[in-house]
């Protein structure tokens, strides 16, 4: 799993950026990216990868659908530095992206979340190469 700076940096666009700047992660429509509350309707409310437009970076979903899990454990701030981790410990992890689940207007760049559960059908993760 990305730590949460990996999958905002991604989320962002990588080093595309400071180019453009999104509410969600490729455009400011919504609509055009992720799925939300208000436009994934019928069960089961969360739906494949890539019925979307991908980001900046060519990755699909990275707003709304579902949360995906950082391997960071959640503070309340975002870790600041060159290559920031949350705190070395804690009970909740961080999930980022938002889900089917969440109003539109909740599910920006820079929304985060913890989270103790993960058995839940609005939650997920991203698998992260070196």
């Amino acid at each position: 799993m990305p730590t949460e700076a990996e999958w905002e940096y991604a989320a962002r666009g990588g080093k595309y950026n400071m180019y453009f700047s999104h509410k969600y992660s490729g455009s400011n429509t919504m609509d055009d990216v992720g799925w939300c509350y208000n436009n994934s309707h019928a069960p089961p409310y969360s739906h494949e990868v890539g019925e979307k437009a991908a980001n900046l970076l060519g990755i699909y979903d990275m707003s709304g659908n579902v949360w995906e899990c950082c391997q960071d454990w959640y503070g309340e701030s975002l870790p600041r530095g060159t290559n920031p981790t949350g705190p070395d410990n804690g009970s909740e992890r961080v999930v980022r992206g938002c889900s089917w689940n969440e109003r539109e207007a909740d599910c920006h760049l820079t929304t985060r979340y913890s989270l103790g559960t993960y058995s839940q059908p609005h939650i997920g993760f991203r698998v992260v190469l070196p």
